[in-house]
């Protein structure tokens, strides 16, 4: 068995060091890893990433938190991305699906972690659009 694992991480690596556009796909899979994981490290900020908890319990607590908030981050991130993606389709901009599957949405530059958020609940609700989303900002510049 521990020759076979040998073999087929060396038939990896040839294929790694051959192919470039392999070495480019496992690139970007790997910069989406990453910004997971500086998704996750933004979001745990409080306590400098670091889960503090004595107890397991008190642990796993923590860490499905974590995973509830990246996946509320993730699951926001990607709707609004459909949506304007669709906008821009509406619009008549080509947007080749082959360079959507290259976006991750693991990103934090919309969030604000600092500081207190005030939300005035009825103005909100009055901005939803007609579809129940809050309106896209769009820049002329990214068109």
């Amino acid at each position: 068995m521990k020759e076979y694992g040998a073999l087929r991480r060396t038939i990896y690596a040839a294929k790694y060091l051959a192919d470039s556009g392999y070495r480019r796909k496992v690139t970007r899979q790997l910069n989406k890893g990453e910004s997971l994981h500086a998704l996750r490290r933004d979001l745990l900020y409080a306590h400098e990433g670091t889960i503090r908890a004595r107890q397991l319990a008190d642990q796993t607590e923590q860490a499905w938190c974590l995973t509830l908030a990246t996946n509320a981050v993730i699951a926001w991130t990607t709707e609004y991305y459909c949506l304007a993606v669709a906008q821009m389709r509406r619009a008549g901009h080509r947007i080749d699906d082959e360079v959507l599957a290259h976006i991750s949405p693991a990103h934090s530059a919309n969030i604000n972690f600092f500081g207190a958020i005030e939300v005035d609940i009825d103005a909100e609700l009055a901005a939803l659009g007609p579809t129940g989303y809050r309106p896209l900002r769009v820049r002329d510049t990214l068109l």
